[in-house]
């Protein structure tokens, strides 16, 4: 399907508008039980005319120089808004999880109609898990909105730890003025 303007978003997307197009960008990673890291990301949020936002990220270990080294991450699911501003979320991984986020949206900034401030807090209700993947227990998850960037934090509960962060990212939109269709 062609790129869709965010003006045609089903109504009970538009609080979700300011995530739909494509990102891509560097984070660090790190957790007690490894070696911190660098990635790149590349994150999209598309949209079908339904009311969810497809979701879709993929991410790389970068050397010191910025080269991509090897794949690391992978994950695709769904966003849908509820009422009062409410989040579900559920997400997929090839290495053997799946989760279901529930969380709150808050737009912080509009001008012009078009939300330039907004944050998505987000929490696990279930982390399903097959029996070859880690030990991976309970999540947290931040994305903001800020000066036009998409920043996001991971915090988990892994490996016999507490909820400690593990990934954080800043993300720049990526063919600015159209988004993403599915």
């Amino acid at each position: 399907m062609a790129a869709t303007p965010v003006g045609v978003l089903p109504t009970e997307l538009l609080p979700l508008s300011w995530l739909v197009g494509s990102w891509v960008g560097v984070g660090t990673g790190q957790y007690p039980t490894i070696e911190d890291f660098r990635f790149g990301q590349e994150v999209s949020f598309a949209f079908d005319g339904r009311p969810f936002l497809s979701y879709w990220s993929r991410s790389w270990l970068l050397d010191d120089d910025g080269n991509r080294v090897r794949p690391l991450g992978t994950e695709t699911g769904f966003w849908r808004p509820r009422p009062n501003n409410r989040l579900e979320v559920q997400l997929a991984h090839p290495t053997g999880y799946a989760e279901v986020w529930y969380g709150q949206i808050e737009v912080t900034g509009i001008e012009d109609a078009v939300i330039t401030g907004a944050r998505a807090e987000l929490r696990t209700d279930v982390v399903a898990r097959t029996e070859s993947a880690k030990e991976y227990t309970d999540g947290q998850r931040l994305y903001g909105l800020v000066e036009g960037q998409l920043l996001w934090t991971f915090d988990m509960a892994a490996m016999g730890e507490s909820m400690t962060n593990h990934l954080a990212a800043t993300l720049f939109r990526v063919g600015e003025g159209e988004q993403s269709g599915e």
